[in-house]
């Protein structure tokens, strides 16, 4: 697979009734004008959670199964390592492959979770953060 510029944008599940539980979905996007963008978006593939109704599907903001399983998801897409549970990235498949166990983990952590909530903090202008908050390590840049 060559290179290609892509956002995964996670979509909440709300069903036409507000109390409705609908399982979270991660589409898969080229955005146009920049990663940040809402307009002018390709919608090039959504991601699917199996078995939702009985793991509870993707998940973010938190360090749980959904994030694991969001995460294995996103990761196994942007490597192009094919399917979570064939690849070994899986919470319920096995044999795991624990390099892509730890990557996962790694990612839940930086990416879904603990930078999310920083982020949350930083777009309300809240400056006084918990020390989980500002004890993360920098973000590195590698030009490959």
């Amino acid at each position: 697979m060559a290179y290609e510029d892509r956002t995964y944008h996670g979509i909440q599940g709300v069903g036409d009734d507000e109390d409705e539980w609908q399982p979270a979905r991660l589409l898969v996007e080229k955005p146009e004008d920049g990663p940040t963008q809402r307009e002018n978006v390709t919608v090039l593939h959504e991601l699917v959670a199996k078995d939702a109704d009985e793991l509870g599907g993707f998940g973010w903001g938190y360090n749980g199964g959904g994030t694991s399983r969001a995460a294995a998801a996103i990761l196994a897409d942007a490597l192009d390592l094919g399917d979570p549970d064939e690849c070994g990235m899986s919470m319920v498949a096995y044999p795991q492959d624990d390099t892509l166990v730890a990557l996962r983990e790694d990612f839940c952590i930086d990416v879904l979770s603990l930078r999310w909530a920083r982020g949350w903090y930083v777009q309300r202008g809240i400056t006084d953060l918990p020390a989980a908050l500002r004890d993360l390590p920098p973000l590195v840049h590698i030009d490959v």
